[in-house]
């Protein structure tokens, strides 16, 4: 009898201890073009996604990483109501085929272009490789009223949404990020979901209200 309480109270004791150690489900979530403006244009940083990957899981225990970035794509067809996300391998094929097929008739210039979108292509399917989770846009082009033009994939809206579509299966999120379009989400998350929230983003790229935010 006293051998059994004794081995009752070690249970006890053992469950109460897995339960302190029960692992926090941490996501991280990063914004391509912040990343991209943030550090390598202006900065000239090359960054290896290999150990940013490594770093996310090992500093912040991020069990996923999902990654939101835009593609030039040549007028592929990609249907937006049945997928998410561009398929990487189809476009890559698409890609090869329209160069082999018209690529005597591209200038210099535009051979160069061309070549620059097709190895982006293969880096997001790298990345996929790595481990993250890629939503990945056509980028589109917008006419401005003085008759320039404006490229955008509009990722943030992207982002902002599996933010708040992934909420209830995290406790903590780590955002790479400093644009202020992000704000109203973070503070829901913060305050009305009670999720520790990170931001890792270069100070003088960051939005005010995103620094005041993460103090």
């Amino acid at each position: 009898i006293i051998r059994m309480q004794y081995l009752h109270a070690f249970c006890f004791r053992y469950a109460k201890i897995q339960v302190m150690k029960k692992k926090v489900v941490t996501y991280a979530f990063i914004d391509a073009s912040n990343l991209f403006y943030g550090g390598v244009k202006s900065l000239g940083w090359k960054i290896d996604y290999k150990k940013l990957l490594a770093y996310l899981r090992k500093k912040y225990e991020a069990s996923k990483v999902f990654y939101f970035g835009g593609v030039e794509t040549y007028k592929y067809s990609h249907d937006y109501l049945k997928e998410d996300c561009v398929n990487l391998e189809k476009l890559g094929a698409y890609l090869d085929k329209l160069l082999k097929n018209e690529g005597k008739e591209f200038s210099d210039a535009q051979l160069i272009l061309f070549d620059r979108h097709l190895q982006r292509v293969k880096f997001y399917s790298k990345l996929q490789e790595f481990g993250y989770k890629l939503f990945i846009k056509p980028v589109k082009i917008y006419r401005k009223e003085d008759g320039s033009t404006e490229k955008k994939a509009n990722c943030d809206v992207n982002m902002a949404f599996w933010l708040m579509k992934e909420k209830d299966k995290f406790e903590k999120v780590v955002i790479l990020s400093g644009d202020g379009d992000f704000l109203p989400v973070l503070k829901y998350l913060q305050n009305g979901c009670k999720k520790e929230v990170f931001v890792l983003a270069r100070g003088k790229r960051t939005a005010r209200e995103i620094r005041q935010f993460a103090g």
